[in-house]
């Protein structure tokens, strides 16, 4: 009996539950708009460039080669070593070569005394023939044998002159300032046998050369905008090149940190590959660069006062092109449609399709889409520094853009 009272309360309880349950109403709550980061774009003044790769060379480089016979008797360097114009820097036997001096310089010696003679004998005949002593063919002859002497000593001095360069080559010195490489005979070897022999190499460093090229559209482009520029397009025009900044970078440095200047540009377009070849020089006193590097190159080819600019990674691509969002005073997504030119680090320059006065969804991109409304919040764009972290400051949360 108990039981079936408490049975019954249960289910009156249960049953009052139920009417109330049906008496309310369910409504379904929409979650709140996706925050997004927004920055309109920054104007300022930019340099356009042109980007290429090249290769390091360097600016003087020569072979050093034994150019008389004998055995090799010092090397008068060490290996790697820098060294200065005229520092000697191999030795060859000299015995030979100033024995052969020597007797040039006596066989001259001896002429020169016959000549001595002969022009004495000469004054003497031409004496005799005024004063009708002798037949003025003997002092004809005479004159003759002058003229014989005479060119014999100049034989004579060319042998010592010759011998004197000979023994010159004996000591083969620094035709630069350079760094010589490792010697590839010792010494007691015998060099010159059958012709030069390479001793070493000498390689000047600093300055250093950077070689790279230019496809014929991009030459095309630049001698366009030179002309209408006023300014000169000739590659001839050596003064206009060195007023050209070129900068480079190696393959583990950031950004363009060595600054050169053009130094020269091919007179014509090789046909095989459509490309000119160019260089630039650059100081390297600190032997930063190595000859045979690969570095990236930027040339500056063009300025703009007040270019436009977003962050590059706020960029979509569509079938239409590029694209950026932005967030209108409704807080609802657009997509326009934009032209992008050249990067400026983490900035991209916008050519066409945005205002200075948009806002552009910079973070959270993937939570706008056209049409959506979101929760905006201002950010400013402040730096285009290449490789730089902190392009973007955030500022207090705005969820109404003006």
């Amino acid at each position: 009996m108990g039981y079936s009272v408490i049975s019954s309360a249960i289910l009156a309880a249960i049953a009052a539950l139920a009417l109330t349950a049906c008496g309310s109403r369910n409504t379904f709550v929409p979650p709140p708009p996706p925050k997004v980061v927004v920055a309109q774009p920054i104007q300022k003044p930019v340099t356009l460039y042109l980007e290429l790769t090249g290769n390091t060379a360097p600016f003087r480089t020569a072979n050093l080669v034994a150019r008389v016979q004998g055995y090799l008797e010092s090397i008068d360097y060490k290996d790697g070593a820098a060294v200065t114009k005229g520092t000697q820097l191999f030795g060859i036997e000299r015995d030979i070569y100033q024995a052969q001096l020597d007797q040039n310089k006596a066989q001259l010696a001896k002429d020169q005394a016959v000549l001595a003679e002969a022009q004495v004998n000469l004054t003497r005949f031409q004496t005799l023939e005024q004063q009708k002593s002798i037949a003025s063919q003997q002092a004809q002859d005479q004159a003759a044998v002058v003229e014989q002497d005479k060119a014999t000593i100049g034989l004579d001095q060319a042998n010592v002159d010759t011998a004197t360069i000979n023994l010159g080559f004996t000591n083969v010195v620094a035709p630069f300032d350079g760094i010589v490489t490792n010697h590839q005979v010792d010494v007691g070897n015998l060099v010159g046998a059958s012709g030069p022999t390479t001793l070493a190499t000498i390689v000047q460093t600093d300055p250093i050369y950077v070689n790279f090229t230019l496809s014929e559209p991009q030459l095309l482009t630049i001698r366009r905008d030179n002309a209408k520029a006023g300014l000169p397009i000739s590659s001839s025009n050596l003064k206009y090149l060195s007023t050209i900044p070129i900068e480079i970078g190696l393959q583990d440095e950031e950004g363009y940190p060595h600054k050169g200047h053009l130094d020269y540009v091919s007179p014509q377009v090789d046909p095989s590959t459509g490309t000119v070849a160019v260089r630039a020089v650059f100081d390297n006193k600190d032997n930063a660069l190595l000859p045979g590097l690969f570095v990236r190159v930027r040339e500056p080819i063009g300025h703009s006062d007040k270019a436009l600019l977003t962050r590059n990674d706020a960029i979509g691509t569509s079938q239409e092109g590029s694209y950026v969002l932005v967030v209108g005073a409704d807080n609802v997504v657009q997509r326009k449609i934009v032209k992008t030119g050249q990067r400026q680090g983490q900035l991209v320059i916008i050519e066409s399709g945005l205002d200075p006065g948009d806002w552009v969804v910079i973070e959270g991109i993937q939570q706008a889409f056209p049409g959506a409304k979101v929760e905006p919040q201002r950010s400013e764009l402040k730096s285009a520094e290449a490789g730089s972290s902190d392009d973007a400051k955030m500022s207090a949360p705005d969820p109404t853009p003006k």
